[in-house]
């Protein structure tokens, strides 16, 4: 399984035989000023919630490219009026299996409000089974003891972990994140952004590696084989 990291908290995701992106939010990032957001091809676009850092892009992605969006109700329901039809809903605990493999959508604590002010639903994140290979991709959340429960359900090879403090889990509970979860190594996500989640970089790998996960710090763009 690949993922290329394409800043904030968005990854393109290659998985069973399919390109998945996750939260979209490109063009409006001074750090991934240099990728051309009109080249990304997606088959699936995965939303976790409905702030505008995550899917600042998606409605031009997914008309672009006539990708399934999948997502919660509220958010899915949100995307019709906009004129995506193609899409999926889901809710907490359920899965579903598409071709790359299976999708469950999984607790998160944070909110979720979308960029004209309607409800979001509740946030989430997702778990993907594929022959590829397993990830957890937390969303934003907060460190929650029902992590425990995915570690204990699926063989995790690889996590995707909100790590920029102040809005989301830091690098200490993030840590402790994938050691619940089981994940071996960790993309961090969600960090230096924005002022407020800007992180130290050697302070944030030693408390991975304390826990004895690995960390990994992509630059926007770059491509992190997970073989």
């Amino acid at each position: 399984m690949k993922a290329t990291y394409l800043g904030h908290a968005c990854l393109a995701i290659e998985a069973g035989g399919k390109k998945i992106l996750v939260d979209p939010f490109i063009s409006p990032n001074p750090l991934a000023s240099h990728i051309d957001v009109n080249a990304i091809e997606a088959d699936y676009v995965l939303v976790t919630h409905g702030h505008e850092d995550h899917l600042a892009d998606a409605e031009a992605i997914l008309k672009r490219t006539g990708a399934t969006l999948v997502s919660n109700f509220e958010i899915v329901t949100w995307f019709s009026k906009r004129g995506i039809e193609k899409a999926h809903p889901m809710n907490h605990g359920g899965g579903f299996y598409f071709e790359f493999g299976r999708l469950q959508y999984v607790n998160a604590i944070h909110s979720s409000m979308l960029p004209d002010g309607s409800n979001g639903g509740n946030p989430g994140g997702f778990v993907i089974e594929s022959a590829d290979g397993n990830c957890y991709l937390s969303g934003d959340t907060a460190l929650t003891m029902d992590m425990k429960l995915i570690g204990e359900s699926v063989k995790i090879d690889w996590a995707a972990l909100c790590i920029g403090d102040n809005f989301t889990m830091g690098p200490r509970d993030a840590a402790r994140a994938a050691t619940f979860v089981g994940a071996p190594r960790v993309l961090g996500v969600h960090y230096d952004t924005f002022p407020p989640i800007r992180i130290d970089h050697e302070a944030a790998r030693k408390a991975f590696a304390d826990q004895g996960v690995e960390l990994i710090l992509a630059e926007p763009g770059s491509v992190v084989d997970f073989a």
